[in-house]
Order: structure tokens, then sequence, then C-alpha cells
């Protein structure tokens, strides 16, 4: 049972949470379509229900406490979860909506143009998709699953294994006219693109082609499309997933340098939060991309070309 001393009204709610963010009554007034005075009223009527002041007032300038500005993520946090549940209901009233948090170029190059299939054979299912490069925590975050890469070890979660990454060096044709690369040695002193998030990536890379390698100098960058775009304007060698690197490979926008798909230190995970385990729209998305994955394994292309699957 719940208790209603702690369930303060959404209007008092919406009204606190445009308070914090506009640091102004008479903005969040305007934006709430409300009268100044009503907004004040229930900013005081929730400080009333909770016992407690969330703002200190000198004249008609708010400071929030340092209570509120606590209090105030988690009530953004649960109006966004509400939010999403009404847009999921309006847009798909058969219900089944599955928020997704994805890799940045995983998305726009692997997931993205597949989604549409899933879409048609799942009718009574919407799917919302974020981008993040960084771990989130499922309490703190309304997502219901993650595509990431890495290890099966976030936390509190269970994780679905899609694919081992395999890498390949790429650089322009006329990068590699100007640079002749014929064994792990040319590349002493060539500028080598990194990614971020892949700091050891350059050295399973050279284990790979049975080089010591040598320190790596180049930018780094947080996204593999921006890796790939320096790459073909000949700024570097680039290091890139093979699944990534195969369509400007078949462009002839770039070549690969000695060993492709060699194995890298990571694997693309599905992970989802423990609780939402039996989530029918996310049992439907596991189903498909495990089989997804399977058939490009068995076809010989895309992500899996180089890879293996696991199942849960």
């Amino acid at each position: 049972m719940r208790q209603r001393r702690f369930l303060p009204s959404l209007s008092q709610l919406i009204a606190f949470e445009a308070v914090m963010r506009h640091r102004s009554v008479t903005a969040a007034a305007d934006e709430l379509h409300l009268t100044q005075s009503t907004v004040s009223r229930l900013i005081a009527s929730l400080e009333r229900q909770l016992g407690k002041p969330l703002f200190t007032r000198d004249r008609k300038r708010l400071t929030p406490t340092p209570e509120a500005q606590i209090y105030a993520a988690s009530v953004t946090q649960g109006l966004d979860v509400i939010q999403r549940a009404s847009m999921g209901l309006i847009a798909n009233p058969g219900g089944g909506a599955l928020s997704l948090s994805v890799l940045p170029t995983f998305a726009t190059r692997w997931l993205a143009p597949r989604i549409g299939q899933f879409l048609a054979d799942n009718p009574g299912i919407s799917i919302n998709l974020s981008t993040k490069i960084q771990r989130f925590s499922f309490t703190a975050e309304s997502f219901d699953a993650a595509i990431h890469f890495g290890a099966d070890d976030w936390p509190d979660a269970r994780h679905m294994k899609l694919f081992d990454e395999r890498l390949t060096a790429c650089a322009s044709p006329v990068f590699l006219a100007r640079h002749p690369i014929a064994g792990p040695d040319d590349m002493a002193g060539l500028p080598m693109l990194q990614l971020e998030t892949r700091p050891q990536g350059w050295r399973a890379w050279f284990r790979a082609q049975g080089g010591a390698g040598g320190a790596v100098s180049g930018m780094v960058m947080d996204q593999f499309s921006m890796m790939i775009q320096a790459a073909i304007s000949g700024l570097g060698v680039a290091l890139l997933p093979s699944y990534l690197a195969q369509p400007e490979i078949d462009e002839c926008r770039l070549m690969p340098i000695l060993r492709p798909a060699v194995p890298g230190d990571g694997a693309y995970w599905l992970a989802w939060p423990e609780r939402g385990d039996g989530n029918p729209a996310l049992v439907r998305f596991r189903a498909w991309i495990a089989a997804q994955v399977a058939a490009d394994r068995q076809q010989g292309s895309g992500a899996a070309k180089y890879s293996s699957l696991t199942t849960p």
C-alpha cells in the first residue's frame, strides 16, 4: 500500500521541476501556462507535504537547498519515465515500447538498416533509441536494455553476447601511396588514429600481426564514424572493427593494412536489468537480434563475419 504523504501530486512535481530548471517562478509559470501565484502555491504545498524547505527566498529570488538538488534529480527521472510511457502508449496502444541504449556507430552502421524488419515483424512493439558511449546505471536511467562493448560485467544486469570484435587497420589509398606498409615495423612514426574507449586496441593489433609495436601517436576520437572520415581524408591509419570498415573497403575509399580481422580484446553485448528479464518486448528483441547475428555468421557477412554468438 502506497503512503499518500510520500506521493505529491503530479502538478506539484511538474511545478517544482520547472522552477528547478529555470530558477525562476516567472519562467516556470510561463512554460506551464500558469500564473506565478499558482506555481508559488504548488511549491509551498509541496514543501508542507514533505516537511522541508526546498528553496531559500531572498525577495523574488529562489535558491534551491542541497536537499532540493538531490530530490530534483529523482523527480526529473520519474517524470521522464511517465512521459516515455505515455508517449509509447499513444504511439503504440497495443503496448510493448522498448527503450534501448546503443553505441552510436553500431546503431547507424549495423542496427538501423535492420530494425525496420523487426518492427514489421512485431507490429505491437515500438522502439526508442538513444546513443550512449559510457555505461550507466539501469537503476538511475529508464532504459530496458543497452548494447555495449567490453565484457559481461555490467552491474545488476544479465548479458547476451552478440559477437567478438575483430580489428582491421585501414588507410586511404592516397595515404598508403605515400607511406607503403609491408610489415608492422613500417608503421613506426605514422599517425595511428585511436578511439578513446579502446586504449589497448593498437597493442592487440600489433600482437596479432607478430610485431611488438611502438609508441602510438595520433588523434584520439570518441566515435568510429569520425575516425572513418579522418582516415578517408588521409589523416592517418584507423583501427576499426571489421564490420564497420567493410563498406569503405568495398568502395575502395579505405584499404586494409596487413592481416585483416584480427582478434580484439572485447566483444559486443546486449545487457538488460535483471528486473526486466521478462519484459515481452525485450524477449522478442533478444530473440530477433540473436537470429540476426546468427544469420550474419552463417552467411559470412556483416558484424558476425569473423565472430561467434552465444545465447543466454
